[in-house]
């Protein structure tokens, strides 16, 4: 049969392709202006993101003036810094602007928080614009540079550190090294506090001697102590995995460079930058502790400072017994060499009134072949005390052990002495001197030796350095153990043939966490933090 057409369908097929065209080509247009609009949108945030660089920009230069006067000149600069500059096809400004007198205050930021410190603030404001379609972004953050007390750390080094005891040893408080650190125990080794290098953190030992397979602890943020085992090795930089692997093990408690951790600087004014300076000769030397003593022996003589001027108190001092210098008076069987001795009494001190005003002596003698100090009746003080000296000191029985003040020794070497000493008895071996235990409540400062391919330096464990058989005796120590320098005069090796060591009984002196129980003119170490960063505006400039 015919099939047979409708005139009214003549051109309806060619109408339903003009419909299918002209809505392909109006999703055509819908896709080119969402494809330009998307390119507008990643155009725009291109330029805001130049922008935004750009002010960030002027927060790091603000920051780093700040930073670069501050450590150069150990204050803050006659003015703040501010300025524009360009960068990119931008223009940042940027300026600095003091947020009032320094307040002490407890650190919540970083492996510091929890330590009090001299904060000083900063605000810094910063605005970048981009000259291409003047996109414009506002930045701002709080800038603080603080100065935290030295002896807050259990143990802080300026140089590598390493701990390797055979006995147990627990550390308590922080312990933070400016290079790296190296840990291992023969026993075991727990630390329960933050631990920090600038350099690396690895187990075992930098030089001579073995890897000793005792166990090393280190508590986490949830107080568990954990160890640096990981299956048949352990835990340490030498990991690919070690940055993601620490912070997991002990929830960010243990950080070293791989983390961003830094130096931690004691500020100096010296060209040098050496902190030896802390305890050498003033003349020349701005950072010495002679500059703050009110009382100093120098090279046998004997000044008080009163009223701003130095007296010379020699001659009473040295009739009422409270100095004496005597040459070749014992033998140190580590330096291998007779020590030419100002022997120095504090009980006699403070009885006959000679006590520094301030609480800071001073000593330096250059005459003799080992010329030290020894400090001899300081198991009571009469009022905090620092001893700050140029040679070595070496204390004599217990020290400061009957209702404790803050006290602190500053000195090339330290070296502890038991009650039974006997200088008679100094030259021959070692099994001539037997230790009685000795207990000594102070912070100190002092120097070591550098560990070499061929000779252990004696580790954090001899720092404290000894010269008797204290097998089976009890040396307690309480304060904070610091290290900033290798010793210019007690430089000699370190070995085991001239003492034997005794039962560390050491701690932390929890009591100087409050800045009222710290010795007198204690050491800084000064730290720049940038906290608070907001972004405050986002648009076009108009």
């Amino acid at each position: 049969m015919k099939k047979k057409y409708f005139k009214s369908e003549k051109g309806f097929v060619t109408l339903i392709a003009l419909i299918m065209v002209a809505m392909l080509t109006l999703i055509g247009l819908a896709a080119l202006s969402t494809s330009n609009d998307e390119i507008s949108i990643t155009g725009n945030e291109l330029q805001e993101t130049r922008a935004f660089y750009a002010a960030e920009a002027g927060l790091e230069d603000a920051a780093a003036q700040l930073h670069s006067s501050i450590d150069s000149n150990g204050t803050t600069p006659s003015y703040l810094p501010s300025g524009t500059d360009s960068i990119n096809n931008c223009t940042f400004t940027y300026k600095t602007t003091d947020q009032g007198a320094a307040v002490q205050r407890v650190l919540s930021n970083g492996t510091l928080a929890g330590l009090h410190a001299l904060v000083k603030s900063y605000a810094i404001t910063s605005t970048g614009i981009n000259h291409l379609d003047q996109g414009k972004v506002e930045l701002s953050q709080t800038f603080e540079m603080a100065l935290v007390p030295i002896f807050q750390f259990a143990v802080f080094y300026g140089n590598d550190l390493e701990i390797a005891p055979g006995p147990d040893m627990n550390l308590i408080g922080r312990v933070h090294s400016n290079g790296n650190m190296w840990l291992q125990a023969g026993s075991k080794l727990k630390m329960d506090s933050y631990v920090t290098a600038s350099g690396n953190i690895y187990h075992g030992r930098k030089g001579a001697g073995g890897v000793s397979s005792g166990d090393v602890l280190i508590k986490d943020g949830n107080g568990n102590y954990v160890s640096m085992k990981d299956g048949s090795g352990w835990l340490d930089a030498y990991d690919s995995y070690w940055y993601d692997s620490s912070i997991a093990r002990w929830n960010g408690r243990v950080q070293d460079s791989t983390h961003g951790q830094g130096r931690l600087e004691v500020p100096l004014n010296g060209a040098s930058g050496d902190p030896h300076k802390l305890i050498e000769r003033a003349t020349g030397n701005p950072d010495s502790y002679e500059n703050k003593a009110t009382l100093k022996i120098i090279n046998g003589q004997a000044y008080q400072k009163v009223g701003g001027v130095w007296n010379n108190v020699t001659a009473d001092m040295t009739s009422k017994g409270i100095i004496n210098k005597i040459n070749n008076k014992f033998y140190d069987g580590r330096d291998k060499k007779w020590v030419d001795v100002t022997e120095f009494d504090v009980e006699k001190l403070y009885d006959n009134g000679y006590a520094p005003s301030n609480g800071v002596i001073y000593f330096a003698d250059n005459n003799g072949d080992f010329p030290a100090l020894r400090i001899n009746n300081a198991q009571e003080l009469d009022a905090p005390l620092t001893i700050a000296s140029k040679n070595p000191v070496y204390t004599h029985g217990d020290f400061n052990s009957v209702n404790k003040k803050p006290a602190s020794i500053m000195a090339d070497a330290v070296s502890f002495l038991s009650s039974a000493w006997d200088d008679s008895q100094s030259s021959g071996s070692k099994y001539n001197r037997y230790a009685v235990p000795t207990t000594v409540n102070a912070s100190v400062m002092t120097g070591n030796i550098e560990t070499t391919s061929s000779n252990y330096n004696g580790g954090f464990e001899n720092l404290p350095r000894f010269l008797e058989v204290w097998s089976g005796k009890k040396f307690t120590w309480t304060g904070s153990m610091v290290c900033l320098w290798y010793s210019q005069q007690a430089n000699s090796t370190w070995n085991g043939s001239y003492y034997s060591p005794p039962i560390r009984d050491w701690s932390y002196d929890t009591a100087l966490d409050d800045p009222a129980n710290l010795p007198p003119e204690v050491p800084m170490v000064r730290i720049f933090q940038r906290t608070g960063w907001q972004q405050q505006f986002v648009g076009y400039n108009e």
